[in-house]
């Protein structure tokens, strides 16, 4: 049985469920904000060869320790029950739902895609830089600060050709104000407003030219190259995620092997088996890694360039990987 942990407006879950089900797999798929509303979670301690994790939800009973994969694709936190009406009340009891949700999945067995929680959690921005540094990828000249005078000496540095981004998730939604910030020129104008940055750090990087972009998508071992010539409109040249379609050509890449076997060595080295990598290729012919994103969208691509990606998830899912990852103590 493989477990598909997701929210359920994901296109990309929909797409491989609809494989699973072609290919006779059996799967559950299910929405964590369920729970505890409508869906219950048991776990049962009695003896070490006799412990058992039960999900019951929508008239379905799924034992856990039986799994044999679990898709951990967009999971949503849980949502206190309606007659809860009192906010502290609410919020401490959404909080110990979470709680309860973080332990189990990162107690249960099987294979994980991307890779458990606890993983997960341990590969933000900062820490992914210094890993991939040490594997050899060469990372752009990077600042990571709070501190308005770093900040101008780092803009001096470079003369003046550096770009921002957000130390967590570009993306921020609420229902009050939808938000994202995408990577930017720093301007002058900007660093006249430097003293800013003492409220919340940011990542300061040096501006890398660009001959194209590449997007690397690493499931198992198979590694999935695209490249998207954000230079080619203004409207993308400093961030591919400001999409421009009509304009933007997308295009299956050939990576040398060396570049290849080090992107895939470094998602099993995380203790992952699936990662979306984004790095440039500079005009002088230098791959240069920007970052990875453990549970990164990968199904837009897939329609550009006809990369099968969604098959290897299902291989992935239903075989696991061809060898285990590594780093996952």
């Amino acid at each position: 049985m493989i477990l598909i942990l997701t929210e359920p407006a994901d296109l990309h879950a929909d797409h491989v469920a609809q494989k699973l089900h072609d290919r006779s797999v059996p799967f559950v798929r299910f929405n964590s904000a369920d729970f505890p509303r409508h869906a219950r979670l048991s776990v049962h301690f009695q003896g070490k060869d006799d412990n058992q994790y039960v999900l019951q939800a929508h008239d379905e009973s799924v034992e856990l320790t039986g799994l044999k994969a679990i898709w951990y694709r967009r999971p949503k936190p849980s949502i206190a029950h309606a007659r809860l009406t009192d906010t502290a009340t609410r919020t401490a009891t959404q909080q110990e739902c979470d709680t309860f949700l973080y332990d189990l999945w990162n107690s249960v067995g099987g294979m994980w895609v991307p890779g458990p929680p606890f993983v997960l959690q341990r590969w933000r921005k900062v820490a992914q830089l210094g890993f991939a540094q040490e594997l050899g990828f060469e990372v752009p000249p990077t600042l990571v600060t709070n501190s308005p005078d770093e900040l101008i000496a780092f803009y001096r540095q470079h003369s003046g050709n550096i770009v921002s981004k957000r130390v967590g998730s570009s993306f921020l939604s609420s229902e009050a104000s939808p938000f994202c910030r995408y990577t930017d020129v720093v301007s002058k104008r900007d660093i006249g407003y430097a003293q800013a940055i003492r409220y919340a750090p940011m990542i300061f990087q040096a501006y890398v030219p660009k001959e194209l972009e590449l997007r690397i998508t690493v499931v198992g071992s198979q590694v999935f190259a695209a490249e998207i010539h954000s230079q080619v409109t203004n409207h993308t040249r400093y961030d591919w995620r400001r999409f421009d379609h009509y304009h933007t050509p997308y295009l299956p890449h050939e990576l040398p092997p060396s570049v290849a076997q080090r992107c895939a060595q470094l998602v099993h080295r995380m203790g992952l088996t699936f990662g979306a990598i984004d790095m440039i290729l500079t005009p002088d012919g230098r791959y240069v890694f920007i970052e990875i994103n453990a549970n990164g969208q990968y199904l837009w691509i897939e329609y550009a360039t006809g990369l099968p990606i969604s098959d290897a998830v299902c291989d992935l899912l239903i075989r696991g990987p061809t060898h285990s990852p590594l780093g996952h103590e």
